[in-house]
């Protein structure tokens, strides 16, 4: 019997894989004491649009549950954080 031979990886393949790994992540934030924080996609550029506008002030935002984090003015919660509301709505992400 002959071996099977290794058929050439799809050059289509690869470029999926590495659309793979461009990925964003369904839930990001900016709080690196967050468990959702990555600061290797935040130091490239994220992009969000929230009902159609670009938004730059989120501090968090979850793409499957359609909402996002941004502070409320300039109040502050007693450890002296901004106090952060979350708004609902059409929540879009990208990278720069």
């Amino acid at each position: 019997m002959t071996e099977p031979r290794s058929t050439p990886s799809d050059p289509g393949s690869s470029a999926q894989a590495g659309d793979a790994a461009h990925a964003l992540p369904d839930r990001l934030s900016v709080d690196p004491r967050s468990p959702h924080f990555a600061a290797d996609l935040l130091e490239r550029g994220i992009t969000i649009l929230f009902n159609g506008k670009e938004r730059f002030d989120v501090e968090e935002y979850c793409l499957s549950e359609g909402w996002i984090k941004v502070p409320a003015g300039k109040t502050l919660d007693r450890r002296g954080r901004p106090l952060l509301i979350k708004l609902k709505g059409e929540v879009q992400a990208s990278l720069r």
